[in-house]
């Protein structure tokens, strides 16, 4: 019976009955030591030792008691926290099983090793002179994968190479560690300025294999991408890692043959290290979405030279998604094939958080889809801007100068690239200049802008005070000049190269005032050889003279009328003259006779 109960129950079954003991028999026992002779002989021949007499077994324990004992053996039950309306849970009968208590302890072994070989790690790195006891230490903490690595590998020595088995688990994978030679791997990409979680991206991208990180960094040397782009390639392209080197050059191979120069190539790829991802399948439809729009290999190639991430980066569903956006536009495939040539950075641009705000914010200010569309393809820049912090402060500055609301739209369908100019660098400096030293007045310069927007696109260095500095040399006034801008905007972006000779002809040859310039400024945008010289010819041919205005303006057929018209009324002015003459002789005469007469009587 015995044998069939626990440990534990054996343990009660030995143990000598209750009972009071009694204190004369102690007593006894206390004054009657054994002899020391008996002492002796039974040290000395212990199998003449008598043995004591065990008492009788104890009567099998009370079901009570082994109820007792099993609470005491049981699990302590589940934390509940005050305030709790959850009944306890009775305990699963399967946790505590010897299979589940084998995974506890093989992952408690496992996590044990982990961060023994993440120690050794540490030490590793700190004994290179990799940096600072922080920043190893925030490297190696995203360097999971390969300290699982290191364990592995640590473990494998131990039956590989027999030389190491006798080493520790810490000498293994400080071995393990070395001969990786992650050490230095990490001090260059340190050294080209990569962080410390692009570090560990790449590392663990590589499963290991830092082998591979260095013929790939080789490799792409071969290619021209330039050292300083050669961490970003790897950390932001790490899926390449586990591609072959004949695939890599096949994707190259082929973006040259479509128009990308192989000089570019490391560049390109610089700038966009996903386009090693793709398959040759996937680059080819990519490169087809392209050339179905009507590019040649010269514009697909550079368009890839400006924006690889054009290619590479979006999705072909986003991609069509755009395509057909722009298209509503008014837009030909022929024309948006050349836009996107231009401009490839539209693609990248949100059709819901950029282009409809502002759609709408243009056709609020009076824009049709005509005038988007001119501004879509004379800059196309405009539909890549922020419209609260870029657009809209500009268009306020318009209207704050004095552009009617109802202008502002026709400003900017007429020169689209003042959006992109800097209001407190371009923009207003260019107004200042127009209001001090151009003599344009402030009711005078919303107007000014309104017909020559273009004039904000100067430059005042090298445009607008040559040509201020030159019309002041010819005697015109401060506040002269000013009227002369605020009638005709365009007369300062002329080259003075070109105002030259126009107003020696009109000073010299035409012999006319300066007064006739400063009332018909227009006549700086007449060609000297194509209109003004033939038609003063023609005027000097007929003996006849008019303003600037009639002698410039109009087609030649409604300038031959005006001629012919001049003249006839020179003819009817000189026969009129004639006619005069010719009645005042008789009158004269009779006045002359009466004379006589009075004179005789």
């Amino acid at each position: 019976m015995a044998a069939a109960l626990p440990h534990s129950h054996l343990r009660l079954h030995f143990l000598p009955p209750l009972h009071t003991p009694d204190p004369s028999s102690s007593r006894r026992r206390r004054l009657r030591p054994p002899s020391p002779l008996t002492a002796v002989s039974r040290l000395q021949n212990p199998t003449t030792a008598t043995h004591p007499v065990l008492p009788p077994p104890a009567p099998p324990p009370s079901a009570a008691l082994l109820a007792a004992e099993g609470a005491s053996l049981a699990p302590r039950r589940e934390h509940r926290f005050p305030g709790s309306v959850a009944s306890p849970r009775p305990a699963d009968p399967a946790a505590g099983s010897l299979a589940e208590a084998e995974d506890a302890v093989l992952r408690r072994a496992l996590e044990v090793r982990r961060a023994v070989a993440a120690e050794v790690l540490v030490a590793a790195l700190s004994g290179g002179n990799v940096g600072g006891l922080t920043y190893i230490k925030k490297l190696t903490a995203r360097m999971g994968r390969f300290v699982d690595r290191v364990v592995v590998e640590a473990a494998a020595m131990r039956r590989d190479r027999p030389e190491l088995a006798h080493q520790s688990f810490n000498a293994r994978a400080r071995m393990y560690i070395q001969e990786s030679g992650l050490v230095e791997l990490v001090k260059w990409f340190k050294h080209n300025s990569m962080t410390y979680p692009q570090i560990a991206k790449v590392v663990c991208a590589c499963s290991g294999d830092l082998e591979k990180v260095r013929r790939m960094i080789k490799w792409l040397r071969s290619i021209y991408v330039k050292g300083e782009f050669l961490g970003r390639v790897l950390a932001n392209g790490e899926s390449f890692l586990n591609r072959s080197f004949e695939e890599l050059e096949e994707v190259v191979g082929y973006l040259e043959s479509c128009g990308v120069r192989k000089d570019w190539i490391g560049y390109v790829v610089s700038r966009c290290p996903q386009l090693l991802n793709l398959s040759m399948d996937e680059l080819e439809t990519r490169v087809r979405f392209y050339t179905d729009m009507g590019m040649d290999e010269k514009d697909f190639g550079t368009m890839v030279y400006d924006y690889p991430r054009a290619l590479g980066f979006l999705s072909l569903e986003e991609m069509n998604i755009k395509v057909q956006y722009l298209k509503e536009f008014g837009l030909s495939t022929e024309e948006l094939g050349r836009l996107l040539a231009f401009k490839p950075q539209l693609m990248a641009c949100g059709i819901e958080e950029r282009w409809k705000p502002l759609v709408k914010y243009l056709y609020h200010l009076n824009i049709s889809r005509d005038g988007m569309k001119r501004m879509l393809l004379v800059q196309p820049t405009i539909f890549c801007l922020d419209l609260e912090t870029v657009i809209a402060p500009k268009v306020q500055f318009l209207q704050d100068i004095g552009v009617r609301s109802d202008a502002v739209g026709n400003v900017l369908v007429k020169f689209p690239p003042v959006l992109t100019y800097s209001l407190y660098k371009k923009i207003r400096p260019v107004v200042i200049f127009l209001l001090t030293k151009a003599g344009v007045k402030q009711e005078d310069i919303g107007k000014v802008i309104a017909l020559d927007p273009q004039l904000l696109g100067c430059s005042i260095s090298r445009k607008l005070e040559v040509s201020v500095k030159y019309f002041r040399s010819l005697g015109i006034y401060h506040f002269v000049l000013g009227q002369m801008v605020a009638d005709f905007p365009t007369l300062l972006r002329y080259n003075v190269d070109i105002l030259r000779p126009k107003y020696q002809y009109l000073r010299r040859v035409m012999v006319r005032p300066l007064k006739d310039l400063i009332e018909f400024p227009r006549f700086f945008s007449y060609s000297l050889e194509h209109r003004i010289e033939p038609r003063h010819q023609t005027l000097v041919a007929n003996r006849i003279n008019m303003k600037l205005r009639y002698m410039l303006t109009g087609p030649d057929e409604e300038f031959a009328q005006r001629v012919r018209e001049a003249v006839e009324r020179r003819a009817r002015f000189e026969a009129g003259k004639a006619v005069l003459e010719t009645s005042d002789a008789p009158e004269t005469s009779k006045e002359a006779g009466v004379t006589e007469a009075a004179a005789a009587c």
